[in-house]
């Protein structure tokens, strides 16, 4: 199991994303480029001293994130406004690889295209979206009760 983020731009989510990764043991990919340098303060002070913990795979763009070892055999998961399943039905694998993102605008068209399926988590009506790293926390959680991957 993985966590990708696409692009992020608000350095405190990144840190919150990396010490969610480190917590629960699941490596977080960082597809560039960031909306700020990688390594702003602010994401270190958002992570904590979980950012030594965590394992983080820089790829400098989506092209190289595809192509990455890393990405390997798992299936790729994106989580969008757009998506075609609610994300609590989904039946996870332990190679996956959950994609969320950019804060500011969501992912192109390309990685819509590129993605194995496309989940969405279900809110009330006249809600928009949830925080990327309150939504990543959710389907992480539920991909990770699925898979017993709880360490």
């Amino acid at each position: 199991m993985r966590l990708a983020l696409f692009q992020p731009d608000i350095p405190q989510n990144l840190g919150a994303a990396l010490r969610l990764g480190a917590c629960l043991g699941v490596p977080v990919d960082v597809i560039e480029p960031c909306g700020f340098p990688l390594s702003d303060r602010a994401a270190r002070r958002a992570a904590l001293d979980y950012a030594q913990m965590a394992e983080v795979v820089r790829h400098p763009s989506w092209t190289r994130f595809i192509d990455a070892p890393e990405r390997a055999g798992g299936r790729l998961l994106l989580f969008t406004t757009q998506g075609a399943e609610p994300f609590h039905n989904f039946h996870y694998r332990p190679d996956d690889v959950l994609l969320f993102g950019r804060e500011s605008a969501g992912v192109p068209p390309e990685v819509h295209a590129g993605a194995d399926a496309r989940l969405y988590i279900p809110l009330v009506a006249g809600a928009r979206s949830l925080n990327v790293v309150n939504a990543a926390a959710m389907a992480l959680g539920e991909a990770l009760r699925q898979t017993g991957g709880f360490r």
